[in-house]
């Protein structure tokens, strides 16, 4: 995480996006506190990390889209049955279900799940959006009431 901290705002990016993706390797909660704590622009800070995860998340709607078995159980370790029960809720709430991409586990697997049952993308890439953005909007707020809680020691 100390080189992705290094390149600032492009390893926030970059943080972000991988963390989104295939390769959750490393917590962008993390550098993102790192940064407010090191004071980077707040503003800035939260839209990097929000459009990359955001961006993230979409390359896994997309691999869905496509509809390669082999890729989604191979690279997103995602076993068809776990789309195959995701189906009908997808068919019953749709792209509001895209929502809920950035929890840990299950977001992945339900962002290909929207793509692979050609879910609006319009409608997915604002829902994603709004989920992920509000994500780290907490984040930040937490960040920030713990370096409160900590200063008033």
């Amino acid at each position: 995480m100390e080189s992705f901290a290094e390149w600032g705002y492009l390893g926030l990016f970059f943080a972000s996006f991988l963390a989104a993706t295939i390769i959750p390797f490393l917590s962008s909660e993390a550098l993102l506190s790192l940064m407010i704590v090191n004071q980077y622009s707040l503003g800035t800070v939260l839209l990097v990390a929000t459009i990359g995860n955001w961006l993230g998340g979409l390359s896994c709607y997309y691999i869905g889209w496509l509809g390669k078995w082999d890729l989604i159980e191979k690279h997103l370790k995602i076993k068809v049955l776990t789309l195959e029960r995701l189906k009908p809720k997808v068919d019953r709430w749709g792209a509001p279900l895209a929502f809920f991409c950035w929890i840990p586990v299950i977001g992945d697997p339900l962002a290909v799940g929207l793509g692979l049952f050609k879910t609006n993308p319009i409608s997915v890439a604002l829902w994603v959006l709004i989920g992920k953005g509000i994500r780290y909007l907490v984040w930040a707020y937490i960040t920030f009431s713990g370096m409160n809680f900590y200063n008033s020691l």
